[in-house]
């Protein structure tokens, strides 16, 4: 935002949320588990993030542009407590399971088999930790011929048949945004809920079979985001070619330059709308009329010419014109709009959206989650610093100034964190609460090239042209 961002919460703040006293740790990098994780600190869980004392998340350095901090990183790691573990180490090992004695949620993205290397795997999981939710995000599933590889969003959408469908036939794209790791993350989180309610309601009990071991890979979340198309495909042999900014099921839906020079978005969804586009809004009864266009199948087989009618309508009129004679007409439009207008989008403002966090290098603004909760603020806590509450976590799983002291001598934890001035969730039960440091899953990225170096060798880091190549918790043979 240009201004400061707006602080003033709604009335009914002091309900601590749906999921206060849930803990969860998160051995997470990059976006999709991180955005799992953000969206259950959004609802009231404390969230512990384990981090690798050399340099953690490497998601922290992909860029510096928030006051020197990475914009994916503050993105979606806000409300969380960052714990620096050596997972090398038997002693740092051995902190995280006393974390997850006291966790209800683990929730990781590491590479093919790291959680098994590191005693985690679902099996040792059932033994020693028997009512954890345990949630792994991985590329492409258990058992197929891709299971072994690494998969950044980008890599997952291209595979997944996303790219296909995505800007013009001769020209395919991937999405702005990294949906691949984001919806991801959303269905994760979507899943702990589930088991967390069936749980509440004594639907399912603990240990193996009663679903406490959940899987979700960023392939099946795109193979289902692209259901209409698998679908279309499938029962008509036929893939559907991408239009840009319209989509191949309905016609007319578009956008359309305007007379000042903006873009408007036009969209219809069934036959009444096309006929009061047609006659009210362009003036065009006669196409109203047509047999030719008189279903959306015949529309989108004329997709072009009344595409071409629509376009030098709009052509004539100002945008402010056009947007007000289809609100007029009951037909939806919309502002073909850049990020950096977004920013200031008064739909945005006025509702009081934007809030202040914290981060280590000071405070910036934050969009509130969408879900609008009657009586409920979000907590909108800080971005941790890299290791910021790794004392305060030991000591509240019984850790002593001198075990902590010991702990750090002997390079099992990090040096003592910066904090910031950042407000955190509370650290009453910490009922699990670590993060893995360094080695999430390359499969959950967002696919921006970092700009900055991560810990460790070239090699160790895997490829690190995209967000998200994947490291691990433990050694760099292991991070390979």
């Amino acid at each position: 935002m240009t201004a400061s961002a707006q602080d003033t919460p709604p009335s009914g703040s002091g309900n601590p949320g749906p999921l206060a006293g849930i803990t969860v740790v998160a051995l997470e990098q990059a976006v999709s588990a991180p955005m799992c994780t953000r969206t259950l600190a959004d609802f009231g869980a404390r969230v512990i993030k384990v981090e690798n004392p050399d340099g953690g998340d490497f998601a922290r350095y992909y860029d510096d542009v928030v006051n020197g901090q990475a914009a994916h990183f503050v993105w979606v790691n806000r409300g969380k407590e960052s714990v620096t573990l050596d997972l090398k180490s038997e002693a740092g090992v051995e902190i995280l399971h006393r974390l997850l004695d006291r966790a209800d949620v683990l929730v990781s993205n590491l590479a093919p088999g790291a959680t098994a290397r590191l005693g985690l795997s679902p099996t040792d999981l059932a033994q020693r930790h028997p009512d954890l939710i345990s949630v792994e995000i991985d590329g492409f599933g258990a058992g197929g011929p891709l299971s072994h590889k690494r998969a950044y969003d980008l890599l997952v959408q291209a595979e997944s048949g996303v790219c296909a469908v995505t800007g013009t036939a001769d020209a395919p794209a991937k999405p702005g945004p990294p949906v691949a790791d984001v919806t991801t993350g959303l269905y994760a989180a979507l899943s702990i809920l589930a088991q967390l309610t069936g749980r509440g309601r004594g639907a399912v009990g603990s240990g193996p079979g009663s679903g406490n071991t959940i899987a979700v890979s960023l392939f099946d979340t795109m193979a289902e985001m692209m259901g209409y198309h698998l679908t279309y495909a499938r029962h008509s042999g036929v893939d559907l070619l991408p239009l840009g900014m319209s989509s191949p099921a309905v016609a007319p839906y578009g956008a359309f330059a305007t007379a000042d020079g903006r873009t408007v978005v036009l969209g219809t969804t069934n036959d009444r709308e096309w006929r009061r586009l047609a006659t009210d809004i362009i003036g065009r009864p006669d196409l109203a009329a047509d047999e030719r266009y008189r279903t959306n199948s015949d529309r989108t087989r004329h997709r072009e010419e009344l595409d071409e009618a629509i376009a030098a309508w709009c052509l004539r009129h100002d945008l402010a014109q056009i947007q007000k004679i289809a609100d007029d007409a009951g037909i939806g439009n919309s502002v073909y709009n850049k990020p950096s207008e977004v920013v200031d989008h008064p739909q945005l403002v006025e509702r009081n959206r934007w809030r202040t966090i914290d981060t280590p290098n000071g405070p910036i603004p934050s969009l509130l989650p969408p879900a609008v909760i009657d009586g409920f603020e979000p907590p909108m806590g800080a971005v941790p610093g890299l290791g910021a509450h790794t004392d305060t976590v030991l000591g509240e799983i019984g850790c002593s100034a001198a075990d902590i002291a010991g702990l750090r001598d002997a390079g099992a934890i990090g040096a003592a964190g910066v904090r910031g001035s950042a407000k955190v969730h509370g650290a009453a039960d910490v009922r699990g609460s670590a993060e893995v440091q360094g080695s999430v899953d390359a499969r959950s990225s967002a696919d921006v090239p970092s700009s900055a170096e991560r810990q460790g060798s070239a090699e160790e880091r895997g490829s690190a042209e995209e967000p998200g190549s994947a490291e691990e918790l433990g050694s760099a043979e292991e991070r390979r």
